[in-house]
């Protein structure tokens, strides 16, 4: 899901990071005191999930677990996946710098959506009913993801289509996984912690 650098045309590029300085300035508005913990868990979760990863061309595929995020962090998904990105940028060279824009864009941006959609019908009803949005918030931010994946190599050139499809394709699978754990972490948090869902999306 990282795109690599010198992958995108400059355009692409620029634009990604000036998107995500936005979605991280909307990310530390809301981010309260009260919150800061989660969004360490999910940072670093995030960090960890996606370290192991399979390389397609200029993408690869791994779990990201942004659906979580977004589901729990709203807007504040955004700076908690950055630092994710930027860490292994930095330390492990996936994705890379001259990108880090436009992946924390693909993968923060959905994780939002996904809050904003799903996360009011989380916190209403059983918990499983719960957990069933949850699955289908942690497999749209997937889906939502890898198609703005393929869009920002579509953009690039005519020449990154056959890699755009590939991505998106190839991380159906990864949907399904996101999607069983996001459902089964929502089905905990609601039992254990259910205010966590109270702010969730709607900050």
């Amino acid at each position: 899901m990282h795109i690599v650098d010198g992958a995108l045309s400059n355009p692409v590029v620029i634009g990604g990071a000036v998107a995500a300085v936005g979605g991280i300035a909307m990310g530390l508005r809301s981010l309260d005191l009260d919150r800061i913990p989660t969004a360490g868990v999910l940072s670093a979760s995030f960090f960890v999930a996606s370290l192991i990863h399979v390389p397609i061309g200029p993408s690869s595929v791994h779990l990201i677990l942004n659906g979580l995020a977004g589901l729990l962090l709203g807007w504040a998904a955004f700076p908690a996946l950055f630092i994710g990105l930027l860490l292994q940028a930095v330390f492990f060279g996936f994705g890379g710098l001259t990108v880090l824009g436009v992946n924390a864009v693909n993968i923060a941006f959905p994780a939002v959506v996904a809050g904003l959609l799903f996360s009011g019908m989380i916190g209403r009803g059983s918990p499983v009913q719960g957990a069933i949005w949850g699955a289908i918030g942690g497999a749209f931010a997937i889906a939502a993801t890898t198609a703005m994946v393929a869009v920002s190599l579509a953009l690039t050139g005519d020449e990154f289509l056959p890699a755009a499809k590939l991505v998106f394709f190839a991380h159906i699978p990864v949907m399904v996984v996101e999607a069983v754990l996001t459902g089964f972490a929502v089905l905990l948090a609601r039992k254990v912690k259910p205010e966590l869902f109270v702010k969730g999306g709607t900050a």
